[in-house]
């Protein structure tokens, strides 16, 4: 038994040893290959013999494997076209201030203002009158505004030599000026009326008798030594009783009669030199247009004071635009009680309605209307001076205390005098004399000078001189001081 277990042991040690030899017989490549792909590959990669063609991706390579496949950079390529904008994106905190730039040039001076509405402590003294302009017959028809240079402008006309001249003031008080011929092709120069532009050169409306038109100079500088000429209107008989104002626009605004129609007429300048204007009518009811005097209300819109001389009465218009086109509502009568309404002279108080001078012919006195509206459909009115005949060639002006001064022809004494109202209203006022030597005070125009003093220029009748008065204090009363 022991012999029969010892014999199958040998044999199956044999047999075993034979399957052995079998196998590697059989599959020594493959052995081989495991042999050497487990000896010679690192951990978790793979060779060429285990990779099928084209099974790898990018992901598979390593980095260093990917750069090497990299080839060498190509040329750029043309730019796309841009795409849409996108959405603006939040806003960045606000950045610090920068560095100030520098200080830009100093701008033109403005015209000077009036002065305060403090008194001046000047001592009692009389008005200081001269002569400007002596040489023939010259000073009627004065016209006197202040200019840009916080000087005195009057335009007048020359009789003797049929010409429109100017005068400006060298000082203030107006004790010199140097004078100018501006137009002298015909006979011109009548009914002149000076403004000061938006330029701060002088604009000065009057009537060409020769040809019988309306016509403007635009002055060069301020002093006025020149100026360019314009012809306005030459329709008929037209540009007689001329009164210029500057418009809201910054363009000249000029009412004036319509002597062959009996109408009011008013011409809107096209540019600050008034180079051409658009004319129309504002009122054709009877003969009309006479003795006119324009100003700008709160509104902006010119207000025309002017004699209805088919009634006697004193009218006023009130522009329904800048241009002027027409008038707002209708034209108005603010007076009319007897032969009223001649000379008239109108101005803005500081409470922004309208203040008329104008003569009483019926009673020989000096009136004045105070509007009750902005347009001035109706006005209360007052008798300021009623000592003999007198409120010829009135003019209105706003004295530096915020109250009305107005110069007239004192006609029984030959006189030059001024009343300073007492309020707004101009219900009374306090008349004084300031020149009553020869036959004086014609043609005046009032004006406010840069040291709150009243400036007038009138006409001397006797000498056929141009002169002007300087009020030595704001009342322009020759008693006056304070205490």
């Amino acid at each position: 038994m022991k012999q029969t277990i010892a014999t199958i042991s040998r044999l199956g040690r044999r047999h075993a040893f034979a399957l052995l030899v079998l196998f590697v017989a059989l599959g020594g490549s493959s052995v081989a290959a495991y042999a050497a792909a487990t000896k010679l590959l690192p951990k978790n990669s793979v060779g060429s013999a285990q990779v099928i063609n084209g099974s790898l991706r990018k992901v598979d390579l390593s980095k260093k494997a990917t750069a090497a496949l990299r080839g060498p950079r190509g040329q750029q390529g043309a730019q796309g076209p841009a795409g849409p904008t996108g959405s603006a994106g939040p806003q960045g905190p606000k950045g610090e201030t920068g560095v100030p730039g520098a200080p830009g040039q100093q701008g033109a001076q403005g015209s000077p203002g009036l002065p305060g509405l403090g008194a001046a402590r000047s001592s009692p003294g009389a008005a200081r009158l001269t002569t400007l302009d002596s040489t023939g017959d010259a000073g009627s028809y004065t016209s006197a505004t202040l200019g840009a240079d916080g000087l005195g402008l009057i335009s007048y006309y020359d009789a003797t030599a049929g010409d429109l001249k100017v005068a400006h003031c060298d000082n203030v008080a107006c004790t010199s000026a140097s004078k100018s011929t501006l137009d002298s092709a015909g006979d011109v120069g009548l009914y002149t009326s000076v403004t000061i532009g938006a330029d701060g050169f002088g604009l000065i409306s009057y009537f060409d008798f020769t040809n019988l038109d309306l016509k403007v100079v635009h002055c060069n500088n301020a002093a006025c030594t020149s100026a360019g000429k314009s012809i306005l209107d030459t329709t008929g008989d037209v540009g007689a009783f001329s009164s210029v104002t500057l418009g809201a626009d910054g363009r000249g605004l000029i009412s004036y009669k319509d002597v062959t129609n009996g109408d009011l007429k008013v011409a809107h300048c096209a540019d600050t030199a008034c180079t051409s204007a658009s004319k129309n009518t504002l009122d054709t009811i009877g003969d009309v247009g006479a003795n006119t005097s324009a100003t700008v209300g709160m509104d902006g819109r010119g207000l025309i004071s002017y004699f209805d001389s088919s009634n006697a009465n004193l009218k006023v218009a009130h522009c329904a635009d800048l241009a002027c086109t027409s008038a707002f509502p209708t034209p108005s009568t603010l007076d009319s009680t007897g032969f009223v309404g001649s000379y008239s002279s109108v101005t803005i108080g500081t409470d922004g309605r309208g203040l008329i001078s104008y003569y009483d012919m019926t009673m020989g006195d000096l009136k004045v209307a105070h509007c009750d509206d902005k347009a001035c459909t109706t006005a209360s009115t007052s008798t300021l001076d009623s000592t003999g005949i007198v409120g010829l060639y009135t003019s209105a002006t706003i004295g530096a205390d915020g109250l009305g001064l107005i110069s007239y022809n004192d006609f029984t004494n030959h006189a030059l005098k001024v009343a300073r109202c007492v309020d707004t209203s101009c219900t009374t006022a306090s008349p004084s004399t300031l020149d009553g030597t020869n036959i004086v005070g014609l043609y005046t125009s009032a004006t406010t000078g840069a040291d709150g003093f009243g400036l007038i220029s009138y006409y001397d009748g006797t000498n056929h001189d141009l002169k002007v008065a300087h009020c030595s204090n704001t009342f322009c009363a020759p008693y006056f001081r304070r205490r």
